[in-house]
């Protein structure tokens, strides 16, 4: 039995399992997300509860006439993939904030502000406003598989790509993805 658990410990150590298969280590796991682009396509009603905790329709700040593009993440305190991205989408919020690009960060946690404030202050946010989804109603409008999920909306208000998983918000790649697929387009480039 000792000499079994040897073994194993020896193929683990040497990076390979049986069957062919290199382990990651979990926090690599959790960093995988993939974007698909899927779109451009209509929205469903989502309504969000502000940073002020006022009910907002998404429309109000997408959409004609309001011309914000959305990055939209549903996440929650207890769900350690959205927990390790958080910084990344809090620097993102910093990169995009002249450009008229919101990060919008929906929680699901059932004890909604009382529960994220905290959250946020002990991690450092500090440029991520507390938007929570009651009851996660967002979450199931937009057919969200797990937390996180995020998805990009234009400033036409219609979904562009989503996420599903953890990402590094912040790297070269995906910050030009956000601009080109959330910004608002140069005249005559108007995307369909």
């Amino acid at each position: 039995m000792v000499r079994g658990r040897r073994a194993a410990l020896g193929l683990l150590a040497g990076g390979t399992l049986v069957g062919g298969l290199s382990p990651r280590p979990a926090r690599a796991q959790n960093a995988i997300g993939k974007l698909v682009e899927e779109g451009p396509k209509p929205l469903p009603a989502i309504t969000l509860t502000d940073p002020e905790g006022r009910e907002r329709d998404l429309s109000s700040i997408v959409g004609p006439g309001a011309g914000k593009g959305i990055v939209l993440n549903l996440w929650a305190t207890w769900c350690a993939p959205c927990v390790e991205e958080m910084p990344a989408l809090d620097r993102l919020a910093t990169l995009l904030a002249k450009e008229g690009i919101l990060v919008i960060p929906a929680s699901s946690d059932r004890g909604g502000r009382a529960q994220v404030d905290p959250f946020f202050a002990r991690t450092g946010i500090q440029h991520l406003g507390p938007w929570l989804d009651p009851r996660s109603a967002a979450t199931r409008a937009l057919g969200a598989r797990g937390l996180p999920t995020t998805i990009l909306i234009d400033p036409q208000g219609r979904e562009r790509a989503r996420l599903e998983g953890g990402a590094a918000w912040d790297s070269a790649e995906l910050v030009a993805d956000v601009r080109r697929l959330c910004g608002t387009p140069k005249p005559g480039t108007e995307p369909t």
